[in-house]
């Protein structure tokens, strides 16, 4: 079969922003999705608010844009209409991997989708447990041959984009010892996880050929990789992330995501190589970014050199920093250095519950907070 990559204009990216509903008195997941979207009112053009697997979610999703500031802008004010919504209704918002102590069976699958419908029965157990939230960054590639030796070069960085986004410590009331449960959970349905490291488009095609044949999948978007191809919009899709608890996180993790993709496209352009890992060792950083998060020591090349992911992150930036200039996200590339700084998600989750005596309902505030205010606390 053939697959298209639409045209699309180099290196504009979009985000989508899953967000979690709670019940503002007891800080449990509320089902109060549907309600808030039929009183917003649906729209099919960017950007706009959406329905996601479980009713206590939606989705926000911004237009594509040139510049970071510009998505987390449509961001911002979408969750600013999404909050005076729930305000009335006693429903407050909060974004991470997994919420700290919600029960995975008191949940429920959105009604009258049948692609999900499909995924639950098919998944059965799995499928139900997947009571998580992500952020999605697209970036546009103007060229289909690009498209997968960057997403191979980006495999190098998937450990890095999982230690700064980590934010579900926390499963059904249990500290998990993870700083990413999400991560691993997510990779246990049978499309999801680390990509295939293809090195032609044709192999990439007959993958998706052979699937569709056994019944697999039907549509490319049942593919839920980690990064993978986004031909109908032109993009490449990190899908690495945990729930982000703040705009100001997401700008910082979008920034460095976009001025990855354009390093790697520029590279390509020069003639040169994208520096690639072996599968093995992509796997083992992923598993250890997951359990260790910003503590996290990865293997950074073929060779099997390794160091801690903050101190290759401090070198990366500064190399990053003509990219992120000609973009117009020098501001949010330097914010990820506040992550470095101040913590990762989990990392304040972990702080507060401690400093409350174990409290998992001081966490839900904590994070309720946190996203209403922008920022981390």
């Amino acid at each position: 079969m053939r697959i298209g990559f639409a045209p699309s204009i180099r290196s504009r990216l979009g985000i989508e922003w899953e967000i979690a509903c709670v019940d503002r008195r007891s800080g449990e997941l509320s089902p109060a999705a549907p309600e808030l979207l039929h009183k917003l009112g649906t729209a099919d053009t960017f950007p706009h608010v959406t329905n996601e697997l479980l009713t206590n979610t939606v989705e926000i999703v911004s237009a594509p844009h040139h510049r970071v500031r510009g998505a987390i802008d449509d961001l911002v004010r979408l969750v600013e209409r999404v909050d005076t919504v729930a305000e009335p209704m006693g429903v407050d918002l909060i974004s991470a991997g997994t919420h700290p102590f919600s029960q995975w069976f008191q949940q429920e699958v959105t009604p009258d989708k049948p692609r999900y419908d499909i995924l639950i029965d098919r998944t059965r157990w799995w499928g139900r447990q997947m009571m998580i939230w992500g952020v999605h960054v697209h970036v546009s590639v103007e060229d289909r041959r690009k498209v997968l030796p960057i997403i191979d070069g980006l495999l190098t960085y998937l450990p890095h984009f999982q230690a700064l986004s980590a934010s579900s410590p926390f499963w059904a009331g249990e500290n998990t010892g993870y700083a990413s449960n999400r991560a691993l959970m997510f990779q246990q349905l049978p499309t999801a996880g680390l990509p295939p490291q293809f090195s032609e488009w044709a192999q990439y095609e007959q993958m998706v050929a052979d699937l569709q044949h056994i019944g697999v999948i039907e549509e490319l978007n049942e593919l839920r990789w980690d990064i993978r191809p986004s031909p109908r919009w032109g993009t490449i899709e990190v899908r690495t992330f945990d729930g982000i608890s703040t705009p100001h996180e997401i700008g910082a993790i979008a920034a460095l995501t976009q001025c990855l993709v354009e390093h790697f496209s520029r590279e390509l352009d020069a003639g040169r190589a994208i520096p690639t890992l072996p599968a093995w060792f992509v796997r083992e950083n992923k598993w250890r970014a997951a359990r260790y998060g910003m503590d996290a020591i990865i293997v950074r090349n073929a060779a099997g050199d390794e160091r801690l992911v903050t101190e290759d992150l401090a070198e990366l930036l500064p190399l990053l920093e003509p990219t992120a200039e000609s973009l117009g996200c020098s501001a949010e590339l330097n914010d990820v250095r506040d992550i470095i700084v101040g913590g990762a998600s989990y990392q304040r989750q972990l702080r507060v519950a401690k400093a409350q005596g174990g409290s998992l309902k001081a966490v839900v505030s904590s994070l309720v907070r946190e996203l209403r205010e922008g920022r981390p606390r």
